[in-house]
């Protein structure tokens, strides 16, 4: 038996994929065209799983991998992740949205001017031995308006070739800023604005609810006639019906797909389209966006496995190599002190504050509040985890704010997390005191508590007899005292106790507990 961290190569990856990770230490399989029955049978061996299109690791295969922790897809598209099923799981899913960028750009330039002059039906039918020049009346890409929707990695690199034939750019992204605009050469427009004055539009944007037929019938009837229509991007963002009637009609002068909405595409109804071009899906298909994606791809997923960091992760926050180590222990305050809280909020968390002082609030603060998140919910939900807590906050209708203060008065940083319950705030502070988390404030009270797997927590006036006769009660249930530890607002006002415990308290044990006169909220909290 080995502890060693395990690899699954499930797709055809350029081969110095696997010498990453070997060379990394990393033990990797090569398996390619395993069938689902066959993975699942032996993804739960694995910490990874590497992947490009066909390998489609579902919620099924997801659900059996109980080792794995992050799925890797070399190239940008991840239709073929149950994404949604792996954030549930904590499994972390990383894509490569650089490595095949320049190939995919090239592409879709390369079927622009395909459209534009129909080159591969006049090879076609030269090459067969005809001459059929005037059937040719192409169009000029000079001076013509593109549009891209979409000006991410990919549609920035078109817009750039684009400027240099001298064609003038206008670009549809929600994300896009107006400096960034300003930054690639393009003029941010609104969709309609978009298909009115483009000659030639591209699609460079992920399948989405948002974007799925985003080129809709309703849509391409906006656009001018004889527009070209390219999409090197994903299939599904053009209605292809709509597509196959505007190029009967005339209103779309040519297309030319990459893509489609069912892959391998053996049938389509684009097919025998006048004007229409199509390819295999070749947009990342070179040699060297072959090898980057590969490679990208495996230093990405050794980085975490081996150090905790995170890039290019679709449903976690990125953390740098550099950033991991420094993180860590903060990481695990954040999640003590997220526990914490559930367990006092009693299932009401309607509205969570996060405040960091000191030098934390200078760090990556997003795992810290993935980390809280997780912490907090764990009490109401047993699977919920660093990556899925986020979301799963949001489905439940709570409210998440967090603030900063580089100053901390007393420790070099502090984590304080505020719930809302019933209308009334309840807080919790703690800091990294000699490496470990630690509790330093509860209720705006100071205090000094090391986090115990049991820990009673009492909220009680500051009245005499309280220490001792809950000593008492907690030694007539046989539960040995660790710790213990008090704070309060004043003397002979509103004070906290935390008592360690070796073991669970007993129910009877907790109710004496609650009977007593000092006390107005008592629980025990695991951790």
């Amino acid at each position: 038996m080995t502890n060693k961290v395990k690899v699954l190569i499930a797709d055809d990856l350029a081969p110095g994929a696997a010498d990453i990770f070997k060379n990394r230490g990393i033990e990797v399989d090569f398996k390619v065209g395993l069938k689902k029955d066959e993975l699942i049978k032996i993804i739960g061996e694995y910490d990874g799983l590497a992947v490009r299109s066909a390998c489609k690791p579902d919620k099924d295969v997801i659900a059996a991998g109980t080792k794995l922790k992050v799925i890797g897809r070399a190239g940008i598209g991840v239709d073929n992740v149950d994404v949604k099923a792996a954030t549930a799981k904590g499994v972390i899913v990383m894509n490569t949205p650089f490595g095949n960028a320049i190939t995919t750009a090239e592409h879709a330039i390369a079927m622009m001017f395909s459209a534009a002059r129909q080159i591969p039906s006049a090879s076609q039918r030269t090459i067969a031995g005809e001459w059929p020049k005037k059937d040719y009346i192409g169009v000029e890409l000079f001076a013509k308006t593109l549009g891209l929707i979409g000006a991410g990695n990919i549609g920035s690199i078109v817009a750039d070739r684009a400027l240099g034939l001298k064609m003038k750019v206008v670009a549809y992204d929600p994300f896009l800023t107006a400096d960034r605009a300003t930054q690639i050469g393009v003029e941010k427009v609104e969709l309609d604005e978009l298909l009115a004055r483009a000659d030639v539009i591209t699609l460079h944007t992920p399948l989405t609810e948002q974007t799925k037929n985003i080129l809709s019938a309703e849509n391409i009837a906006k656009t001018k006639k004889g527009v070209i229509l390219i999409n090197c991007a994903r299939g599904g963002l053009a209605d292809e019906a709509a597509v196959r009637a505007g190029l009967e009609s005339g209103h779309i002068g040519a297309a030319a797909f990459d893509v489609f909405l069912e892959e391998p595409a053996k049938t389509n109804v684009l097919f025998g389209a006048p004007n229409f071009i199509a390819t295999p899906h070749l947009g990342a298909s070179t040699v060297e966006a072959q090898d980057n994606v590969a490679f990208q791809v495996a230093e990405q997923m050794a980085d975490y496995l081996l150090t905790g960091a995170v890039s290019n992760a679709l449903n976690t926050p990125s953390v740098t190599a550099e950033e991991a180590p420094k993180l860590k222990p903060f990481v695990a305050l954040a999640e003590k002190l997220g526990q914490f809280a559930g367990q006092v909020a009693d299932g009401g968390l309607s509205e969570v504050e996060i405040e960091y002082e000191g030098a934390v609030a200078q760090l990556n603060r997003k795992p810290l509040t993935s980390a809280a998140l997780a912490g907090m919910l764990r009490p109401f939900l047993a699977e919920v985890n660093m990556v899925s807590a986020p979301a799963i906050l949001q489905e439940r209708g709570g409210s998440l704010k967090e603030s900063i203060n580089e100053a901390s008065p007393v420790y070099d940083s502090l984590i304080r997390i505020k719930v809302k319950v019933e209308g009334k705030w309840r807080s919790v502070a703690g800091a990294i005191v000699g490496g470990k988390p630690r509790i330093v404030e509860v209720k705006g009270m100071a205090l000094e508590a090391d986090f115990q797997p049991f820990m009673v927590f009492v909220n009680n006036s500051d009245k005499p007899g309280f220490i001792g006769a809950m000593a008492g009660l907690l030694g007539d249930g046989h539960v040995n005292i660790a710790t213990f530890n008090l704070g309060r607002e004043a003397a002979g006002g509103d004070a906290i106790a935390i008592v360690g415990v070796d073991q669970d308290v007993p129910a009877k044990t907790l109710e004496a507990i609650e009977t007593l006169p000092q006390v107005r909220y008592v629980k025990v909290l695991k951790f």
